[in-house]
């Protein structure tokens, strides 16, 4: 845990003590912390660095001897079928395939979060039209990609009045993976 950290659990359990009946507005208290933090002095804060450096050490210490419970693995993603079909892009993402190159070419200096910031103003401004024309685009895509992905999971399937006794063992795609944009 952080000084700050330690401070705010302080103050909360002072309150506690002081208010045991009171309910609490998080925002108010996180505010009225901050402020009180603000006009310490580097040495009322010491105490609470001191802590933090205590946990800090405790923590590292910890975690030199840790061991992973067997079995448990972190991180690991489902590898991605390369076989499978492109996800559909959005109708922003239609529109910043257009206009991403004459932003860049107006505006040479741009870093990509730059790049990025000036299409969700101008995505923000578009005509309702120009709008519709993406919107159609991404229908249009969304269609294709819910065809490709009928078609990638009938793959392999018996076809209808198969063989009896056949077992489907596939999985799912994850449809909550963006990675291709």
């Amino acid at each position: 845990m952080t000084s700050y950290a330690y401070f705010v659990q302080t103050c909360r359990e002072e309150h506690k003590k002081k208010h045991p009946d009171e309910n609490v507005v998080f925002s108010e208290f996180s505010r009225k912390c901050a402020e009180r933090w603000k006009t310490m002095s580097e040495k009322e804060k010491k105490r609470f660095q001191e802590m933090a450096d205590r946990d800090k050490s405790r923590y590292e210490n910890e975690m030199q001897h840790y061991v992973p419970p067997v079995g448990e693995k972190r991180g690991k993603k489902r590898a991605k079928d390369p076989n499978a079909p492109k996800r559909s892009l959005s109708a922003f993402f239609w529109f910043c395939n257009d206009e991403r190159a004459a932003i860049k070419q107006s505006n040479p200096e741009y870093r990509v979060g730059d790049v990025a910031k000036e299409l969700g103003k101008l995505w923000g401004q578009v005509e309702p039209d120009v709008k519709r024309k993406y919107e159609a685009m991404a229908e249009r895509d969304k269609a294709r990609y819910e065809r490709e992905m009928a078609a990638y999971k009938n793959r392999g399937k018996a076809p209808m009045g198969g063989h009896e006794g056949e077992e489907e063992e596939e999985e799912d795609e994850d449809e909550g993976d963006d990675d291709e944009y």
